[in-house]
């Protein structure tokens, strides 16, 4: 196994350990839970940045990487529905999911019939939204025992700035995910 493979499997390793902090639901567990994250973002592009300047790009490492991206994607936005401070419904996090998961099959349908589908620029930004999404958001419940020293107003868009991104991130996820199908239709025939 290269390095660039480790590198993603000890992402996928970062995952439960990641949302074991989240729900310590406490400020220190909250911290834990962004450096971990931060640490498992700067790895997904490392690893890439590896792959690609040390010629070890590998069968393994197009299969787990993005499957890593989205297991700790999927792992924070799932927690997060389940922190009653954040107001994020469910309805968001499955939207997104779904996305995911229809986004992949039409992946592996073009695997089935010779053909690499690509990540697209609006993929890429789509990523980058969801982990400085997630990142913001921990930042916020870091944050949150200070927010009584705060104004009301700064207190009031504090608490509300997460669903705010998570609608953005639906937004951009529904866009890139039509772009992807619309593109690559002929393989649903």
């Amino acid at each position: 196994m290269n390095l660039a493979n480790k590198l993603t499997l000890a992402r996928v390793v970062m995952v439960p350990v990641f949302v074991g902090f989240l729900f310590l639901n406490n400020p220190f567990g909250y911290c834990c839970s962004l450096l971990i994250f931060i640490l498992a973002a700067i790895t997904d592009w490392y690893d890439g940045k590896i792959a690609r300047d040390k010629n070890m790009v590998s069968t393994l490492g197009k299969f787990a990487d993005p499957l890593a991206d989205k297991m700790l994607v999927s792992a924070a936005f799932i927690s997060f529905v389940g922190i009653p401070v954040l107001h994020i419904p469910a309805w968001v996090v499955i939207f997104i999911i779904c996305r995911e998961f229809a986004v992949t099959g039409l992946r592996l349908m073009a695997v089935s019939e010779g053909v690499v589908i690509h990540a697209s620029g609006g993929g890429k930004v789509k990523t980058v939204l969801q982990m400085g999404t997630i990142i913001t958001i921990l930042l916020l419940l870091c944050l949150r025992g200070y927010m009584g020293y705060m104004p009301i107003w700064l207190r009031t868009g504090m608490e509300w700035l997460p669903l705010f991104l998570m609608l953005i991130v639906v937004g951009i996820t529904t866009i890139t995910g039509i772009e992807y199908l619309m593109k690559h239709r002929g393989i649903l025939r």
